[in-house]
């Protein structure tokens, strides 16, 4: 019996809603990444990077480095510079708080603005991580934080006077990085307005329990996947994987279904992927084993990405290898604050 796959592709809605975030990770204990890494983000596309081995804020995209001028980048490059010394300090206090002398370390900084471009809302957000773990949270309309662990509680006391006293945040977050996201849009629109239709692959061995259907080299990055039995969508047994970068500016994305080789002879599972580009695509495949190289990112990925799937492996192997920390955490008074994208623990 044949597996049908069926491109089904319905109307999204006019608006679009834009995002300018910025992820900061800084290691310790991993000889093979950078002490520190900074890379900005356009709607999921790379933009800019820093990193502590060049120590220069540099562009990753041409229409980044035709419409800035080199006063931007000298000050990019100045913010990544205290960005990195910062960070470098904060992993061996978090290191201290968690009573840890050895090992693999990540911290994390995910933050940044999205904006409706029809109804012009905006809306902000800051997170941290150690260790693949929350650690501590902006509640930007309170602007308050929330800690997520007990060694977290010290840094929503000290950060917490330090907004009451200032406003940066709130301002950078409601203005600043909204007029410099509409900027960006602007200068690189024939980029980030563009549409691409995904292609997509079902593959799956004849002894497998799994079967995978794999979308790639779409633009934007927004797809959604519908697996069906004989026609009914299926609500179970079925995981969606994360939305990956390929090398070349354009997406990846999979949904396996798990369901048995007898399953498969006796009903017809579809599945169905909704890109924003509209176009209509029918794909028929047999049962036979699949040999489509599908699931990696291509090698000609920029330092950026593979840098962040590099992180992003020893956080999932961290998650796997986590133990409670034994023993009480100090109180440790380092650094007064500084202001935005500095910590201050």
């Amino acid at each position: 019996m044949q597996a049908v796959l069926i491109l089904v592709f319905l109307p999204f809605s006019c608006a679009v809603i834009h995002s300018l975030q910025y992820f900061y990770t800084a290691t310790s204990g991993i000889s093979s990444l950078p002490e520190f890494v900074a890379v900005g983000m356009v709607d999921g596309l790379v933009i800019s990077q820093y990193d502590s081995d060049t120590r220069i804020w540099v562009p990753r995209q041409p229409w980044m480095k035709q419409h800035l001028d080199q006063e931007y980048w000298d000050s990019e490059t100045g913010m990544g510079r205290g960005a990195e010394e910062a960070f470098k300090e904060d992993v061996q206090i978090l290191k201290e708080r968690f009573n840890q002398t050895e090992g693999e370390h990540v911290l994390q900084r995910r933050f940044g603005c999205v904006w409706d471009d029809e109804s012009d809302s905006i809306d902000g957000y800051e997170e941290y991580g150690y260790d693949g773990e929350d650690f501590i949270s902006l509640d930007l309309r309170r602007m308050r934080w929330v800690p997520a662990n007990p060694q977290a509680v010290l840094s929503k006391i000290r950060w917490d006077r330090y907004e009451a006293r200032f406003n940066v945040r709130e301002w950078y977050f409601t203005q600043d990085c909204p007029d410099w996201l509409k900027k960006y849009v602007q200068y690189g629109s024939s980029t980030l307005e563009r549409q691409v239709s995904p292609e997509v692959f079902l593959f799956h061995k004849e002894s497998s329990s799994t079967v995978v259907c794999h979308a790639t080299g779409f633009y934007p990055d927004g797809v959604l996947f519908t697996w069906k039995k004989d026609g009914w969508k299926i609500r179970k047994d079925v995981d969606i994987g994360e939305t990956r970068p390929n090398g070349d500016g354009t997406f990846q994305k999979r949904a396996e279904l798990r369901v048995s080789p007898q399953e498969r002879k006796r009903s017809q599972y579809t599945c169905e992927v909704e890109h924003i580009s509209g176009k209509q695509s029918l794909i028929t495949l047999t049962e036979e084993d699949g040999n489509i190289p599908v699931g990696i990112i291509t090698g000609c990925v920029i330092a950026a990405v593979v840098i962040i799937g590099a992180v992003m492996e020893v956080v999932k192997k961290k998650k796997k290898k986590k133990k409670k920390s034994k023993g009480k955490w100090k109180k440790t008074w380092r650094r007064r604050c500084d202001g935005v994208g500095l910590l201050c623990w």
